[in-house]
């Protein structure tokens, strides 16, 4: 077996080993098997170095800086007034990609599927939030209507899709802009 191929199985077998996917002695009689019975130098064989995990990182690093990505972005819309025209039209862009993303990763059953649609979701709070905020400045009641459909919407989407986090979040949602309603104004 040629020995790229051989050390791709070796880390693979480490990292199911690492991971407890295969009972420890399994792990040992696959390793002593794929090395003929001689032992493989530790600096070549890596846990580390499986396709499993390497994808894991990967998925990680891309997902934390997707969602952090969104935030600084919801930060500055709120923050920076001067390019308000600008940020809109770019937040908007990067909601329609993030709804396509949305689509396209959750048809593949992806893990990122869940990260778009939470991200699409902070995005459209984020745009009508601010809009309701430049147009309707002293009404109040638009905010609160358009907070209320945008929590219509999570739980809507949460009950269709099956989808825990967007049901909690619309129902705290409702529950909390009602008692606001009916406490504080």
């Amino acid at each position: 077996m040629p020995n790229t191929r051989k050390q791709i199985i070796l880390n693979e077998i480490l990292f199911w080993k690492q991971n407890k996917l295969l009972p420890e002695h399994y792990c040992d009689f696959l390793m002593t098997l794929y090395t003929e019975g001689e032992v493989e130098p530790e600096e070549n064989v890596s846990h580390k170095k499986a396709v499993k995990a390497k994808e894991k990182r990967n998925f990680n690093l891309f997902s934390t800086l997707l969602v952090l990505i969104a935030l600084v972005l919801l930060v500055l819309l709120f923050t920076v007034n001067q390019l308000f025209v600008l940020f809109i039209i770019v937040i908007s862009v990067l909601t329609i990609l993030s709804i396509v993303g949305a689509i396209i990763y959750t048809k593949r059953k992806n893990l990122l599927g869940p990260i778009f649609q939470i991200v699409s979701a902070l995005f459209i709070f984020g745009l009508s939030v601010k809009m309701s905020i430049v147009f309707f400045d002293n009404h109040p009641i638009v905010l609160f209507v358009i907070l209320m459909i945008n929590c219509l919407l999570w739980l809507v989407a949460g009950i269709l899709s099956r989808l825990m986090y967007f049901t909690i979040s619309g129902s705290l949602g409702i529950i909390v802009l009602i008692g606001y309603k009916l406490f504080f104004s």
